[in-house]
């Protein structure tokens, strides 16, 4: 469960949730539209980039029927065949090169999805710092064979996998050479809801198959991610779009970039505040300790006078005696005279 790095970014318990903004087809077949998410991804702070490299030719066939019909009337793509919904949402392979090179530009690292060892290829060509297997594709062994072999990190989306699916992806990918591996808990509905999204499982992915963990999110906002860093989630990945009204395949579940800001600064936040056991004041809150209560005289005593639960009380601030002593000091007298706002001291008793 070591901590490694994806290009300049470390990944691990000790670094901030690492960010991915996942454009897929919400570039809307515009080269233009594709750059301007890259821009904005970049302004919001995600920290990577990340596409999806195929064809319509190479995840499916042109057929509009049967099992290649999408007739589920609560798709988002019902009506449509396979084909043309792949047609319309892939991300055109002479884009990748600029897309890349602007997220680079702005700081971001971008990388992308293969779907087949052709696209793994081609993304060789432009030399990605890692890859992710999407979770529809968890249990195609040869693509995860092949993209083990480059050595580069690989971020694996559970989806739907059982867990002796994922336990043969992950032995297949650590026996091809994968040295560096997340797991993401995902939910494969668009969109999935709180109630499908099941966080507990990210801490047992990590204990189970010993490596980074995090979630891939379907569901909207970003209350999901914030708890899965509380979890142990190491990496973040959500869709991104300039505007959910503009259309496009993914742009119902995906984030706008106020809500991508949002998503960075508060599972930053939450990673900062997992921080470790602690009991006891810290340093910070050392300065605190004296608005704590004590036992202050609250009357004017006199020498000799007895103390009564009239002259001492418990109060603000915390610089007498702890008010578990008050029962140790009632009935006791006072040695010299005290001024009413005097911290009880022992010494002040006879």
């Amino acid at each position: 469960m070591h901590s490694f790095k994806i290009g300049h970014r470390t990944v691990g318990a000790d670094s901030a949730p690492f960010v991915i903004a996942e454009m897929s087809g919400n570039h809307n077949q515009s080269l233009d539209r594709a750059l301007a998410i890259v821009e904005a991804a970049a302004k919001a702070g995600a920290h990577a980039l990340k596409l999806q490299t195929y064809t319509p030719d190479t995840m499916t066939l042109d057929i509009d029927e049967g099992e290649f019909h999408i007739a589920d009337p609560n798709s988002l793509w019902a009506g449509t065949s396979l084909y043309k919904l792949y047609q319309e949402a892939y991300t055109p392979w002479e884009w990748h090169k600029s897309i890349f090179e602007r997220a680079n530009a702005l700081g971001m690292l971008a990388f992308s999805t293969p779907f087949d060892e052709t696209a793994v290829d081609f993304l060789e060509s432009l030399n990605v710092p890692a890859y992710k297997i999407a979770s529809f594709e968890n249990t195609d062994i040869p693509l995860i064979r092949r993209v083990a072999a480059t050595g580069k990190p690989m971020i694996i989306s559970t989806g739907m996998a059982n867990v002796a699916e994922l336990d043969e992806s992950v032995r297949a990918a650590r026996a091809a050479g994968c040295k560096d591996l997340v797991l993401l808990k995902c939910t494969s509905t668009y969109p999935a809801t709180p109630a499908n999204t099941h966080l507990r499982t990210i801490p047992h992915l990590r204990d189970l198959f010993g490596c980074q963990v995090g979630l891939s999110d379907h569901t909207m906002g970003v209350g999901a991610a914030v708890a899965a860093v509380a979890l142990g989630a190491t990496v973040l990945e959500k869709h991104f779009t300039l505007r959910r009204a503009d259309g496009g395949v993914d742009s119902t579940f995906s984030l706008e970039p106020e809500e991508m800001a949002a998503l960075v600064v508060e599972t930053e936040r939450a990673w900062q505040a997992m921080g470790q056991v602690q009991y006891g004041a810290t340093s910070a809150e050392q300065k605190s300790l004296v608005f704590r209560r004590s036992l202050y005289v609250v009357q004017d005593v006199a020498a000799g006078e007895v103390f009564t639960a009239e002259n001492v009380r418990a109060i603000r601030p915390g610089l007498g005696l702890p008010p578990k002593a008050l029962e140790i000091v009632l009935g006791r007298k006072a040695g010299n005279p005290i001024k009413r706002g005097t911290p009880l001291k022992w010494e002040l008793l006879a």
